[in-house]
C-alpha cells in the first residue's frame, strides 16, 4: 500500500511540465510516460487516500479493542484518541511546512476528532446510516457535477479554447513545487494545507471511507476468515468499480474522451466516489493475500510487513526524499524527469524503505514516528483499571 501511495504522490512534484486541470501527470513525454500515467488515473489516483482512511478507522478500533482488553477505562481511551488526532495534525503541519503540501495527515486527524466525538459509542446501525448517506451525497454530489459540466460545456462551447490555453494543474504545480527559495515554498505549503486538509474532510470521501473502516474494524474483517461479505468479493468488485470510474478521466488525459473538453473537469466526482470503491479493494485484496500466508511471516513478505507496521515512517519518508530531490529548491529534477522515471523513484523509494524497515525489524524496533506518536498519544493514561479488592468471605 505504501508503494501504491507513493506512485499517487510522485507525480505532484513533476513542476514545470503542461498538465491538465483535472491530474496532476504531465502531458508531455513519451508514449510510455503518457500510458503510465493513464494506468495511474485508473487505478491509482483517488483511490489510495481513500484506502489509507478506510485503515485509519480500522486502526481506531483496533486501538480501542486492544485497551479495553487490558483493562483500560473507556474515558482514558477516547482521552488518547483525542490526543492521537490532535498530534497527528501537528505531525501534518510539520510535514506540509518543510515537505509536502499535500500531507494527508492532518485531514485524517481532523476527521479523527470529528467521528471519534460523534460515532465512538454509537451503534452498528448508526454508523451504517452514516455512511449509506455520506454515499449518498457524494453520488448525487458527482451526477450534478457531470450534469453541469455537460451543460456549460453545451452552452459555452467557446470555453474550449481557453480551457486549451492553461492549466490549472501545471500552475499550481510550479506553485508548491517549482519556487527556488525554500522558505517561499514553506509559506506556500502552509497556506495550501492550511486550507486543504479541512477542505477534504468537508468533501466527505475521507470520512465515509473512515465509517467504513469503522464498522469493517468492529466486526474484525480483514482478520476473519469467514465473513457474510467476503474480502474476495469486495476486492473484485471494489477495484472494478474504481477502475471505471477512473476510464472517463483516463481518456481525457490523453486526448480521446467522447466528452467536450469544457466538460472534463466533470468526472472529477465520479471519479472520487467510485475511489472509495476501489480504495476499499485494494484493502481487501491484500487482506486475503494476508490471509492466505503461512505464518510467522518469513522472507518477502516479512519484510513488507515490516513497513505496514512503521507505515506513518515510512509514508514521511517518502517525502524526505522526493521533496529535496524533485522540488526547485532542492536539486530540481521534477523538472527534468517524466512519468517513467518518476515512478522508478517511486518505486525505488519504496523499496529502500522496505530495507530500512527489515533491519528495524530484526533490531525489534518501531519506525521513529511510531515511537514518538505513541509517546505523545498515551501519556500515562495507557494503564489498566486498578482491580477491586476482594471481598473476604467469613
Amino acid at each position: 500500500m505504501l508503494l501504491l501511495i507513493a506512485i499517487a504522490n510522485v507525480s505532484f512534484y513533476l513542476w514545470g511540465h503542461e498538465a491538465p486541470m483535472t491530474s496532476a501527470h504531465p502531458l508531455d513525454g513519451s508514449a510510455i510516460d503518457r500510458a503510465l500515467a493513464a494506468i495511474a488515473i485508473v487505478l491509482v489516483d483517488a483511490r489510495i487516500y481513500p484506502m489509507f482512511a478506510f485503515l485509519f478507522g480500522y486502526g481506531i478500533v483496533q486501538f480501542s479493542r486492544s485497551r479495553y482488553a487490558r483493562g483500560v477505562p473507556e474515558p482514558a481511551i477516547r482521552s488518547m484518541l483525542f490526543r492521537r488526532h490532535w498530534w497527528l495534525i501537528a505531525f501534518g503541519f510539520v510535514h506540509a511546512l518543510l515537505l509536502f503540501a499535500g500531507d494527508i495527515l492532518g485531514t485524517y486527524g481532523i476527521a479523527g476528532l470529528i467521528l471519534t466525538a460523534i460515532f465512538f459509542s454509537r451503534s452498528d446501525t448508526v454508523l451504517r446510516i452514516t455512511v449509506w448517506v455520506l454515499l449518498g451525497v457524494l453520488a448525487s454530489g458527482a451526477v450534478l457535477m457531470f450534469g453541469a459540466a455537460m451543460l456549460l460545456g453545451a452552452a459555452f462551447p467557446d470555453l474550449a479554447g481557453l480551457a486549451d490555453q492553461g492549466d490549472a494543474w501545471q500552475s499550481n504545480a510550479d506553485f508548491m513545487n517549482g519556487v527556488a527559495s525554500f522558505w517561499l515554498a514553506m509559506l506556500i505549503r502552509v497556506g495550501v494545507w492550511i486550507f486543504s486538509a479541512p477542505g477534504a474532510v468537508f468533501g466527505l470521501t475521507i470520512p465515509a471511507a473512515i465509517l467504513i473502516g469503522m464498522l469493517a474494524g468492529r466486526h474484525a474483517w480483514l482478520e476473519t476468515l469467514s465473513s457474510r461479505i467476503s474480502l474476495g468479493a469486495v476486492a473484485l468488485g471494489g477495484i472494478l468499480i474504481g477502475a471505471v470510474g477512473g476510464i472517463l478521466p483516463a481518456l481525457g488525459y490523453l486526448g480521446v474522451s467522447p466528452l467536450p473538453d469544457t466538460a472534463e473537469w466533470g468526472t472529477m466526482g465520479i471519479a472520487q466516489v467510485t475511489g472509495i470503491a476501489g480504495g476499499v479493494g485494494y484493502v481487501a485484496l491484500f487482506g486475503l493475500i494476508g490471509q492466505r500466508l503461512s505464518t510467522p511471516l518469513s522472507g518477502v513478505p516479512r519484510a513488507i510487513a515490516a513497513v505496514g507496521k512503521r507505515s506513518l515512517s515510512c509514508y514521511l519518508f517518502q517525502s524526505v526524499v522526493f521533496a529535496p530531490l524533485l522540488a526547485a529548491w532542492g536539486f530540481g529534477l521534477g523538472a527534468r524527469i517524466n512519468t517513467t522515471a518518476a515512478f522508478g523513484i517511486a518505486l525505488g523509494v519504496w523499496l529502500v524503505s522496505v530495507i530500512l524497515a527489515s533491519l528495524l525489524e530484526r533490531s525489534g524496533v518501531r519506525g521513529p514516528a511510531e515511537i514518538l506518536l505513541r509517546r505523545l498519544t498515551t501519556g500515562g493514561l495507557d494503564r489498566a483499571a486498578p482491580a477491586a479488592p476482594e471481598r473476604q468471605v467469613g
